[in-house]
């Protein structure tokens, strides 16, 4: 197709290439060519512009398909707008000489069609060029119409339509010609022609000069309601835009404009003032449209009158365009003129609903509802903001108020005319409260100040509806009050009690009792919508309130049905509130229901034979409303019916239901039609039931309850012609519903399209049909905001109930019992009157049955060939069925089923063979539809289970695509489309061989099919998809691109919304297989046009695509849209030219979207977008987070506290000030307002479109959550300069990027607008901000104020922002979340004054007060924290999180506290205010940890727990405390324990012992209990703060004596801190450690208080350690799993084969040595609280432990091996070392453990030797702790000394470096024992004389090599300096003889070290240095040995000349140094004591 890409057409190419493929070619040039013209310029076309005319006119006579005729009009009229017009004229006579050609062939027509399309675009694109050409192609055209065929017709009325929009008023002298002909044509039989016609008449109006006057609108109203008769959904929304526009421009005054050229100026002006005055009212206008949605669209215009035989019912079909027509009409005119005509427009349309021709049936009365409330929806919530929709509210309370107030109480007035309109004004109430609700409901919180004005009066109006005599009003207003009540929850509680009480004081009237009961079970059922509940005992009263109903019913017969219903529904109702409130209710229940029924067959027969009408219907309503209320408990509390004791108990009254209905026929027939409605409720029950127990319970009554149930829904008894509504919903949903009801997919209309399906309930839905829809619906409001339950009506929902429980029990049945069905159903088939509806249930049934057997895979037993021909038979017939469509659709759908249920190929290759053969031989429509679809389905479910051999497939795909191309009939090409593409979405890879015959035959169809068959179009486009799907992601795509991008570019460009939203899903599609051959530059523009569509269904596709592009190409997706926003020519809907494009178009689309699902998307969408863009991007996101929550519904809003954070500086303001006047530093500022003196605060111009409300609360709470999400984002971004605001200030004016630090101001001005606002969500979402805030800045200190925080500026704003929060009306979770708020705040240290502080802490402490005042009090503890009133409306549980939430941040604020007073002075400032309150919080703290301890018990424990419940909750609401307490009890531990371990440490004396020791226990107790949990479920923090627990108790001396007094108690502990290092990270074990040493120690301590320490150890007198008793095995065990952890080669259990694998998985680096090094810590202490038997029992353990880990560790820098080396020089030193009776076996062990280190050392393999550095010290270290002689014995002494000569004569500096420093150590060790100990002379330096007599030549030696003297190293400066310090040291331990020696030796050594002044100038820093020492060392010696030194100097003349050069030269250097000194310190004192920053040498 390369060949097609050029600007002239090349005829050769075209010539060589198939005929198939050369519509495929033009097309593509086609496009080419558009694309370039586009671009192009007037030269660059200018010598090819004849040629390419000549040949796009060529192609006009080729008889072009839809989508190349369009695009040949399209490049014309490009052509000659870009190039020339000499040759427009000629072009566009010859298009009408083709149109006046009178050939009609059909060869002809495509040419005739080609022309008018081209003319059409011509018109369009051009306009006035076109000079008056206009004049004859508009007579051509009008011609033509009058005998033309369809499509000719439709085609022409288009390009009329195209004309007179592009040639404007220019064309108005055609205006009436065409006016006229389309009046006509809006009856025209073809509904397209009419779509066409409506659509053109309302473009000649548009540019009509003249008003439009009421008399032309009344005639184009006649006209459009006449179209709307028999119209398809089409021509609907055409004729509703017509009648709709047509309305707002009658009501439109015209503008004044210039004047046209007929007319002055002053006459122009003069027409306009006459026409204003002409301007039709509001009121004329919409009586005149209201005579459609009454009348229809018959004789009903002026003058008609009345019919004589009364009203007629209007078309459903004009009833719903009119209802459309409302809509188009409020939306033209705008949200400004619907604000201003409001309560006209509301009484209007509910007047409509009031009127008799509205409701002349029951249905119709439904229908009629149903369209007010889509008016409502559409205008009202959709173009109303926030504060608009209060005032409508405001308006139905009025109108409401004002009907019931015209209501007659009087029942003796029955028969009067007021109690008709009585009768009629129900309706108005109904769509009045519900609109009131959903308005109520989708204001949430927000609506808590329009419930409170008792002006308005919402509640009351509702309230007093509920005595209404019409059951349909009551029950609208108890769903409208419980809409209420989970909006604004305050007020549930209060509606509870005043509906209680209401029932108490007019129990004697019906209406009340229906009414209020109705109420009162919606409110109850309303709590499961809420997150803080009813008081625990509402459910309970109310309750009793319908036990006493029930009871009372018997005592008055004209109550009796109301009060029984009444009382069985309350019952039902509580059952929603759940386990908590129902399980004590199970046995009254049970009790309830037994007596509801017959309890034997003989009581069943005494009722039948005394009963009458009356009782009997009392009695089946009882029994209806009992099964009810047990449906109610096996839905909403399935964990209580799953005890075997109480599913038996409920199958008595089931089994007694089944029994009664049986066995009832005849009373039905006796008493006649009074009880057939009663009777069918009861089965409605009974169905609904039995579908929820497992059917084996019932397994005994199966034949009975078949019989009902055969006979339900074969209609045996029932003559209406009822049919189920479940036929669809047992079907594929992607199957079924687009080939039967198109019209509903995905459309915005679906709430009145579903009243035009034939044989279908499903739009006739309302609240009366099931008054327990109230309570069993309740959950539907999630789906769409603001919607009403509506249960179907009795008839259709007791069919569908049927069908539901017959699939449930079908597959249990016997397999003869199945048969019997068959041939059952067969004869009720054959006999029925209504066979159509008989058919459609039956198969509805058989589907139920099959899914579940399918789903059960229990195929259909041994015997199922029989059932299985008797069920293919009875689809055989149905698959052929000629009138309906469901029933084929049903049909194919179980044939398929059955092929999957059966699992057999052979039955499957039969029904596929089957269908073949039908396919050949029929020709009728409904045969080959059947038939086709069989196929897709019969693949769909058993091809993928290998039940349909390839072969079949071939011949099925070869057979639906010749089907496919089948022009007789559309509907055939439509399901085999569909078909093919169920089994192309089925097969996958299979399908690939057949891919190239498919899009080929797609191709040609999207080619030739014509636009408006948008089914057929709609099926090709599923069939592409299929196609990509099938290629998946291989290479195969790639050579299949070409053809399918060509047929996604077929699709995009027709006009349907469906069709384009399958481009969509198929450019979708292909972008997840092969992205890059999508082109975004063309896809993005695409879904940026269909985001603002006004279908739902291409809504959904374009944001489905966005969602998944921007999680691979964020950026690019953004780019593309921005740049098509700009160089579109028209304004991009949704945009509006915003500078944040398309994230702000997604935000407008969900703040307006109300589909569940397309929010959604949407939401994900912007997070994607959010995700990847943020750091980029990061001002606009914030400047569009900023713009959606700072924009007001509320013009007069309070102004925002802000900040300011200017570039240029800060100014700081102190926290408090002089202006604080009251005690707690609370100043006014907390009340100040930011003010902006830079442009981060300036208000920015709003970008939303005009007439767009503002952002709406969920809205606003998504930006909110988005704003956290991006602090989130930016603290995980790798650059800090987001939180560091002098780093950002310089890469800001260094390369212009932005950071978050920047715009702190805006982010605390965001925080602080969402915490202080009237929505619970937003305030929750605005307070979690505010702690991301806290959390992520307080830290960040402040450039130009060092030491402050960049936050202490904001601290009146934080306050203010929490303030709120703690008021007494603020929801309990509200004022949790602040309190987590109030206690970050407080530890983050940003605050430095205590008065700063105070404003927060005042806050807490209100709160506490609140929970002090409350635990004093009489009442319950819960009933009083935030106020006693407010926390009774909620249930104890949200008292209980608000008292946790409370006590959790003062214990947070109390550990920081203490934690911080040690190490951070500022920060000290927190004790002074938890101090006053300690005492008091700390009985709370425990009080709620002892109600944490009992909560946490298993459940079998569960009836010793107190009755009355614990300190913070009740018995009743433990279930919904106890996770509000999982989420506390951390932070409560650890302040407890804290107060526990310091106020005892303190000496202050707390509380009794015996007082103390339970609170040791309670807190000891959750702390191991939380450390042994074998699940591991707590994170890490719990842990952590566990162990912090643990170690404050260890401060404690009352707590360390109480542990280590029961040594099991101490083992227990060690056992579980070895869970934790075995489960828990580093920082957890190394916190672990700190506690067992803590632990070890206190065990030591209690040992030295005993009287025999020595002796008092563990191990003995025996030395045994037993496990699990001994606390010195535990802890080495804990040590061992640490060591292992870190050096799995250390492992025992390890095989020398696994050691080198188990390295990979230890713990490495400097934390792991850190780890260890605590381990040793510990390990260092063990031997202390042994006995010495059982410390020589550990010790083998212990040196083998430490040796291996000086092995493993190997460097001496490692903290590891330096914990070892201590570990090893304390076991040295140990006491027990010395002992008598230990010293043998100690020493040896000793001198085991230094000659396995010996030998390590010497080791053949070098990674097996022992560190060099390591060694050495270990050996000096033992040498200095160890007892004297211990390594003195050959074995050790030689390696020893070997170990020291070679790493001092080692090449390695480093190394003589050590080993000179450790030989120093032992030198002047020894020098310090002489000095001790005088008399052990030989006994100190005999060990060591070895050593000396080794190492000491060699050292000299070194010293009097010249080059040590040489320094050009530090290394070797540190050398000599340790050389000369050993031998200085050997000076001291030699004895006086010895001494002169080493003197002799040492002196000239250092005198040599000495530099002459000369020497000095020249010498480098080092020899320097050593100079200085050697002096020093000299002088120290000269001190020590007076007489020795001059003795020695004396005989060296030379030295000692040396000697004194340098001591004169040192003498005066210091002189100098001295005297520098001085005069720096004058010159310092000179200088000026202030230095000023500031240069005022210039000031003048």
């Amino acid at each position: 197709m390369e060949m097609s890409h050029s600007l002239i057409l090349n005829e050769e190419a075209l010539s060589k290439i198939p005929e198939a493929k050369k519509s495929l070619f033009v097309y593509e040039w086609l496009q080419f060519l558009e694309n370039v013209l586009i671009a192009a310029q007037k030269n660059d076309i200018k010598d090819c512009q004849k040629k390419i005319v000549e040949q796009l006119m060529a192609q006009i006579h080729a008889s072009p398909g839809p989508p190349i005729r369009q695009l040949i009009g399209q490049c014309l009229a490009t052509l000659f707008s870009v190039g020339d017009a000499f040759l427009l004229f000629d072009t566009i006579n010859k298009l009408n000489d083709i149109l006046k050609n009178r050939d009609d062939s059909a060869g002809f027509l495509m040419t005739r069609l080609a022309s008018i399309t081209t003319l059409g675009c011509l018109y369009e694109r051009l306009g006035r060029m076109a000079g008056r050409s206009y004049d004859e192609s508009v007579q051509v055209l009008l011609r033509g119409l009058k005998n033309s065929e369809s499509q000719t017709r439709a085609e022409s009325l288009v390009t009329l339509e195209k004309l007179c929009c592009g040639m404007g008023s220019a064309a108005s002298n055609q205006h009436r010609d065409i006016f006229k002909t389309c009046k006509l044509c809006l009856s025209d039989r073809n509904m397209n022609v009419r779509a066409a016609a409506a659509k053109c008449m309302w473009e000649v109006m548009k540019h009509s000069s003249s008003i439009l006057q009421l008399t032309e609108f009344e005639s184009i109203a006649a006209l459009s309601f006449r179209a709307l008769e028999g119209s398809n959904h089409e021509v609907r929304c055409a004729v509703a835009l017509l009648l709709g526009n047509a309305a707002a421009a009658a009501l439109t005054p015209p503008k004044p404009g210039p004047a046209r050229t007929n007319l002055s100026a002053a006459s122009a002006n003069q027409a306009a003032a006459s026409a204003a005055a002409k301007v039709a009212s509001v009121e004329e206008v919409l009586g005149v449209i209201s005579t459609g949605f009454l009348r229809g669209g018959g004789g009903f215009l002026k003058g008609t009158g009345e019919m004589i035989k009364g009203p007629a019912a209007t078309s459903r079909e004009v009833r719903v365009g009119v209802t459309m027509s409302y809509v188009v009409m409020v939306q033209q005119l705008g949200s400004a003129w619907l604000e201003r005509h409001l309560n006209i427009i509301l009484q209007h349309l509910l007047d409509l609903a009031a009127q008799p021709r509205a409701a002349p049936t029951h249905v119709d009365a439904v229908y009629s509802r149903q369209c007010i409330t889509f008016v409502f929806r559409s205008l009202l919530g959709k173009m109303l903001g926030e504060k608009q929709q209060t005032a409508a509210c405001k308006e139905f309370a009025r109108i409401i108020n004002h009907q019931m107030n015209s209501i007659d109480p009087n029942p003796e007035n029955a028969k009067d005319s007021s109690t008709q309109e009585t009768i009629f004004s129900q309706h108005l109430l109904v769509c009045a409260l519900q609109e009131l609700g959903s308005l109520v409901h989708s204001q949430a919180s927000s609506a808590s100040a329009l419930l409170a004005d008792q002006g308005a009066g919402v509640i009351d109006c509702a309230i007093a509806v509920l005595l209404h005599p019409s059951q349909a009003a009551r029950l609208a207003a108890a769903w409208s009050l419980q809409s209420m009540a989970v909006a604004v929850p305050s007020h549930l509680t209060l509606l509870i009690d005043k509906c209680v009480d209401a029932l108490e004081n007019l129990r004697s009237t019906p209406e009340a009792v229906s009414g209020y009961s109705g109420a009162l079970a919606a409110l109850i059922a309303g709590v499961s919508s809420t997150t803080l509940g009813i008081p625990h005992n509402r459910g309970k009263i109310v309750f009793n309130t319908a036990e006493e109903l029930l009871r009372s019913a018997s005592q008055n017969n004209r109550l009796a049905v109301q009060r029984t219903q009444a009382g069985w529904l309350l019952i039902g109702a509580v059952m929603t509130l759940g386990v908590s409130v129902v399980s004590s209710l199970v046995p009254r229940m049970l009790l309830l229901w037994r007596n509801s029924f017959p309890r034997s067959a003989k009581e069943l027969e005494s009722e039948k034979a005394r009963g009458d009408a009356f009782t009997w219907q009392v009695a089946l309503e009882g029994r209806a409303g009992a099964l009810s209320s047990i449906c109610s408990f096996l839905r909403h509390c399935p964990q209580l019916a799953t005890s075997e004791d109480i599913t038996k108990r409920l199958m008595g009254p089931l089994d007694a239901a089944i029994t009664m209905l049986t066995s009832i026929a005849s009373v039905v027939k006796t008493y006649g039609q009074p009880l057939k409605a009663a009777c069918a409720m009861v089965r409605l029950r009974l169905y609904d039931a039995l579908s929820l127990v497992p059917p084996q319970y019932y397994e005994a009554s199966y034949t009975q309850l078949l019989r009902l149930l055969v006979a339900e829904f074969t209609l045996a008894e029932n003559p209406a012609n009822t049919t189920t509504s479940l036929l669809q919903q047992q079907c594929q949903p992607d199957g079924s519903a687009v080939l039967l009801h198109p019209d509903l997919q995905d459309s915005d209309y679906n709430l009145l399209q579903q009243q035009l399906l034939p044989n279908s309930a499903a739009g006739s839905g309302a609240l009366e049909h099931d008054p327990c829809s109230l309570y069993v619906l309740v959950t539907d409001r999630s789906h769409v905001v603001g919607s009403v339950p509506g249960p179907l009506p009795l008839g259709v929902a007791v069919i569908d109930a049927s069908i539901t429980l017959f699939g449930h029990v079908f597959p249990r049945v016997l397999h003869k019992h199945r048969l019997q069905l068959l041939v059952h159903f067969e004869d009720s088939i054959k006999q029925a009157k209504t066979r159509q509806a008989v058919q459609t249930n039956i198969f509805a049934s058989l589907l139920a049955a099959l899914r579940n057997v399918a789903e059960a895979k229990t195929g259909l037993g041994p015997n199922g060939e029989e059932l299985r021909k008797g069920l293919s038979n009875l689809i055989q017939a149905g698959l052929i069925n000629p009138t309906c469509p469901a029933l084929r659709c049903a049909a194919a759908e179980a044939l398929g089923r059955l092929a999957q249920t059966g699992l057999d190929p052979r039955f499957t290759s039969e029904a596929i063979q089957t269908s073949f053969e039908k396919l050949k031989n029929s020709r009728d429509a409904a045969s080959r539809t059947g038939h086709s679809l069989a196929l897709g389905c019969l693949h769909r479910y058993g091809g993928g289970l290998g039940l349909a051999s390839s072969q079949q497939l071939s011949s099925s795909i070869s057979i639906l695509t010749a089907l496919s191309q089948d022009t007789s009939s559309a509907m055939v090409q439509q399901w085999a489309l569909h078909a093919l593409a169920s089994i192309g979405e089925a097969s996958g890879p299979v399908f690939r061989p057949f891919a190239d015959s498919c899009s080929n035959m797609a191709l040609q169809l999207l080619m030739t099919v014509p636009s408006t068959n948008v089914e057929v179009l709609r099926a090709v486009g599923r069939c592409c998809a299929a196609l990509v799907s099938a290629f998946g992601n291989n290479g195969n795509i790639i050579a299949a691109r070409s053809s399918l991008l060509s047929a996604c570019a077929l699709l995009q460009q027709h006009s349907s919304p469906v069709v384009q939203s399958e481009a969509i899903f198929c450019l979708q599609q292909m972008h997840m297989f092969a992205p890059r051959h999508v082109n975004l530059s063309k896809l993005v523009p695409l879904l940026c046009r269909s985001i603002s569509s006004q279908h739902l269904g291409l809504r959904r596709a374009a944001v489905s695509c966005l969602r998944q592009l921007v999680q691979r190409e964020a950026r690019e997706v953004c780019e593309h849209a921005a740049a098509y926003v700009t160089e579109s020519s028209r304004v991009v809907p949704l945009f509006n030219g915003s500078k944040q494009g398309l994230p702000m178009a997604l935000l407008f689309l969900l703040d307006s979207e109300v589909d569940v699902m397309l929010q959604r998307h949407l939401r994900d969408t912007l997070n994607g977008l959010l995700t990847t863009l943020a750091e980029q991007q990061l001002s606009s996101w914030l400047t569009l987070f900023k713009e959606v929550l700072t924009t007001s519904p509320d013009t007069a809003a309070a102004p925002v506290p802000s900040g300011q954070h200017g570039p240029s500086g800060l100014g700081l303001k102190s926290g408090s000030s002089a202006a604080d006047t009251d005690g707690d530093g609370a100043a006014d500022d907390d009340e100040e307002e930011f003010h902006a003196n830079g442009d981060s605060l300036s208000p920015t111009p709003s970008s939303r479109p005009a007439g767009l409300p503002p952002p709406r609360w969920p809205t606003r709470v998504f930006a909110a959550q988005s704003t956290g999400k991006l602090l989130l984002l930016m603290r995980e971004s790798t650059s800090t300069a987001h939180f560091d605001l002098s780093a950002a200030r310089q890469l800001s004016s260094a390369n212009g990027a932005d950071y978050l630090v920047l715009h702190l101001s805006d982010l605390i001005r965001l925080a602080f607008i969402a915490a202080t606002s009237d929505c619970d969500a937003l305030r929750m979402e605005g307070l979690h901000l505010l702690q991301l805030l806290i959390e992520c800045f307080a830290s960040q200190q402040e450039p130009e104020f060092p030491g402050h925080s960049i936050l202490e500026q904001y601290q009146a704003q934080i306050s203010a922002a929490l303030r709120p929060a703690f008021s007494a009306d603020t929801a309990p979770n509200v004022t949790a979340a602040a309190c987590h708020v109030c206690s970050t705040w407080m530890c983050c240290g940003v605050a430095q004054d205590l008065s700063d502080l105070r404003r927060v802490q005042q806050l807490l402490l209100s709160a506490l007060n609140r929970i002090t005042a409350a635990q004093q009090c009489t009442l319950p503890p819960l009933s009083g924290i935030g106020g006693l009133q407010q926390h009774r409306l909620y249930n104890e549980s949200a008292a209980t999180l608000e008292n946790l939430s409370v006590l959790k941040a003062w214990a947070e604020v109390y550990v920081s506290a203490m934690k911080d007073s040690r190490v951070a002075e500022g920060r000290h400032l927190l004790l002074p205010l938890v101090k006053p309150e300690l005492a008091g919080l700390a009985q709370f703290w425990l009080a709620a940890l002892k109600d944490h301890a009992l909560l946490t018990l298993p459940p079998e424990f569960g009836p010793q727990l107190p009755p009355e419940g614990g300190t913070f909750y009740t018995h009743d609401a433990a279930d919904l405390s106890r996770p509000y307490y999982k989420l506390s009890w951390p932070p409560l531990l650890q302040a407890a324990a804290l107060w526990l371990g310091h106020a005892n440490n303190a000496g202050e004396t707390i509380e009794p012992d015996n007082v103390y020791s339970n609170h040791f226990f309670l807190v000891f107790g959750i702390v191991l209990e939380a450390l042994c949990d074998l699940k591991s479920t707590e994170p890490d923090s719990s842990t952590a703060a566990c162990l912090y627990a643990l170690q404050s108790l260890l401060h404690s001396p009352k707590a360390r004596n109480t542990m280590t007094c029961q040594p099991p108690l101490t083992v227990e502990v060690c056992n579980v801190l070895h869970r934790v290092v075995l489960t828990k990270k580093a920082p957890i074990q190394h916190q672990a450690f700190e506690v067992l040493l803590a632990l070890v120690q206190a065990t030591h301590e209690q040992m030295n208080r005993l009287s025999d320490s020595v002796s008092a150890g563990e191990g003995g007198s025996e030395g045994e350690l037993l496990p699990g008793t001994s606390l010195v095995f535990a802890a080495l065990e804990v040590c061992l799993c640490q060591l292992v952890q870190v050096y799995p080669n250390m492992d025992p259990s390890a095989t020398s084969s696994t050691k080198s694998v188990r390295r990979i998985i230890g713990i490495g680096g400097k934390i792991g040595e850190e780890l260890v090094a605590a381990a040793l810590d510990v390990m260092g202490l063990l031997p202390s609280v042994c006995s010495p038997h059982g410390a020589l029992s550990l010790l083998p353990a212990l040196l083998h432990l430490v040796t291996n880990i000086l092995q493993e560790a190997r460097t001496l820098e490692s903290a590891a091996v330096q914990a070892a080396l201590r570990c090893l020089n304390t076991y040295c030193s140990h006491p027990f070392s010395k002992l008598p009776e230990t010293e043998g076996p100690y020493g040896k062990l000793l001198q085991s453990c230094a000659a396995r280190l010996l030998d390590w050392g010497k080791a053949g393999q070098e990674e097996d030797r022992l560190d060099p550095l390591v060694l050495l010290s270990a050996v000096s270290g033992m040498l200095l702790n160890a007892p004297s002689g211990l390594l003195s014995c050959p074995a050790l002494l030689y390696p020893s000394l070997n170990a020291f000569q070679q790493s001092l004569q080692s090449a390695d500096a480093r190394l003589r470096l050590h080993t000179l420093g450790l030989f120093g150590n032992l030198l002047q060790d020894a020098n310090r024992q002489l000095t001790l100990h005088p008399e052990n002379a030989k006994s100190i330096l005999r060990p060591l004389t070895p050593y000396v007599h080794a190492l000491a030549p060699k050292i000299v030696a070194h010293l009097c090599n010249p080059t040590s003297r040489l320094l050009n190293s530090q290394q070797q400066l540190l050398m000599t300096i340790e050389s000369i310090t050993c031998v200085e040291a050997l000076t001291v331990l030699a004895d006086g003889e010895n001494s002169l020696l080493v003197l002799q030796l040492l002196v000239p050594i250092l005198i040599n070290c000495l530099l002459d002044p000369m020497q000095m100038k020249t010498s480098n820093p080092l020899t320097k240095t050593l100079h200085a020492h050697a002096l020093q060392t000299l002088t120290r010696i000269g001190t020590q040995y007076p007489q020795e030194f001059k003795s020695l100097l004396s005989v060296l003349p030379e030295l000692r000349t040396k000697l004194e050069s340098a001591a004169r030269a040192s003498q005066m250097g210091a002189i100098n140094a001295k005297q520098g000194a001085m005069n720096t310190t004058t010159e310092i004192k000179a200088a000026p004591t202030i230095k000023l920053k500031t240069d005022f040498s210039n000031f003048n």
